[in-house]
């Protein structure tokens, strides 16, 4: 069970860009593959992701990434027990050096530290899940499914980034994954007869250019009531505001790009609550700027059973989330493993979210690739939603077969997500 090599190379994730594959092998042959994902709207307090800058791929090759893989990451982990998962991430933290891994790179760190996990399950002959959460893990995630993109995952006019459905009604995943596709369907049907595009965003959600945020959540509940489900009862709405994006520090307000509309942080707020009022909005994720934790306390408070999500806010770190804990600011956060850089940290997060009563959202990021360790992840957590983009792009369509699989795996013991 010792790691005898650690190599890396350079691969490319669903929008074109390098990013990198690490493959642990074992002293017994083992051997297991993970890869990095990266993001297009990202928080500033994320581990870093390192780039090399230049000409090549505009300044977004991996090549510095690779080699810190190959040379100190390799001889720093070679000869370690590949199921000590905690030493292996501490390890590599302390051979970073940095706050924020900015000396070897998170993207480096984290593609070892998931292949190490697989390596490890592998070894053992168990899914990474069953590896992860031992015998309780059990439960299959609601999808948080992104069907219309806008904002930074879209070139079009809609600024909000994400309007997801959410199948609450669904008495296991894969009826919810029925669900979510024949809504999925019937909203492209339902664009193309009004004349609309059915091209697709980063996450293969669709991204016409509507007139407003409402008309898209018009669209939404429509396609939900054309599959002959009921909004609010059998299908919710979600929606990701990425607002970090928005927000002008130097001015104090939140200035919408695709309509060229600013508004104060209240006047924000009180449009997420009439949005609320109107549709069945049963989430919001970072309606406010990844710093205003005193704004996402009070909005909070003021949607009373909404989930209000903190990404960016959070950025799946624990320090972060700790402060968000104490000051009542949000009650979900969203899980990217490459946020914080490590699997040991991203469980550490989960772990701290569920003991304060908060809801765990694992997520994918917009740049991805065919890994599926976030759905194994997911299970092994034990966490009730997961966000892994449309029914659409195969990047994205891979983590839900692995969620349909290990259902199937789980049989009778598997468990379907439940609102709390």
């Amino acid at each position: 069970m010792k790691i005898k090599s650690v190599k890396a190379m350079q691969i490319f994730d669903s929008r074109a860009n390098p990013t990198v594959k690490a493959t642990v092998t074992l002293e017994d042959g083992t051997k297991a593959s993970a890869a990095a994902p990266s993001g297009a709207s990202t928080g500033k307090f994320e581990a870093y992701e390192l780039r090399d800058g230049g000409r090549d791929y505009y300044g977004k090759g991996v090549k510095n990434a690779v080699e810190n893989v190959n040379t100190v990451i390799h001889e720093t982990l070679v000869g370690m027990e590949v199921e000590n998962q905690c030493d292996i991430d501490k390890t590599m933290i302390k051979a970073d050096g940095s706050p924020n891994k900015a000396n070897l790179g998170a993207n480096a760190i984290l593609s070892v530290s998931l292949a190490c996990a697989k390596a490890a399950a592998k070894a053992y002959k168990i899914p990474l899940y069953r590896h992860i959460g031992g015998i309780c893990a059990r439960t299959l995630p609601v999808p948080m499914m992104n069907i219309l993109n806008g904002g930074a995952h879209a070139s079009n006019t809609v600024d909000i980034q994400e309007f997801m459905i959410m199948p609450y009604g669904a008495k296991n995943f894969a009826e919810a994954m029925k669900m979510c596709t024949e809504i999925y369907h019937s909203l492209a049907k339902i664009l193309k007869e009004d004349d609309f595009s059915t091209a697709v965003g980063d996450e293969g959600g669709f991204a016409p250019d509507f007139e407003s945020d409402s008309v898209a959540l018009e669209y939404l509940v429509r396609a939900i009531e054309f599959s002959d489900y009921e909004p609010g009862k059998d299908v919710f709405i979600a929606i990701d505001a990425a607002a970090s994006e928005w927000y002008e520090e130097k001015k104090g307000v939140y200035t919408l790009p695709k309509r060229k509309l600013s508004v104060t942080r209240e006047e924000l707020c009180d449009y997420f609550i009439s949005l609320k009022a109107k549709y069945p909005i049963i989430s919001i994720e970072d309606p406010l700027s990844e710093d205003d934790f005193e704004g996402f306390a009070k909005l909070t408070k003021d949607m009373g059973t909404t989930q209000i999500v903190g990404d960016d806010l959070f950025v799946t770190n624990t320090e972060r989330l700790s402060k968000g804990i104490s000051e009542h600011a949000a009650n979900a956060i969203l899980i990217k493993p490459n946020q914080i850089g490590t699997l040991t940290e991203t469980i550490e997060a989960v772990t701290l979210a569920k003991k304060s009563g908060y809801n765990a959202v694992i997520s994918h990021r917009s740049g991805e690739t065919e890994d599926t360790s976030i759905a194994d992840i997911a299970v092994g957590l034990n966490c009730s939603q997961i966000k892994t983009g449309a029914p659409c792009r195969s990047e994205r369509v891979a983590k839900y077969n692995r969620l349909l699989e290990i259902e199937s795996e789980l049989s009778r013991c598997a468990r379907y997500g439940t609102r709390r």
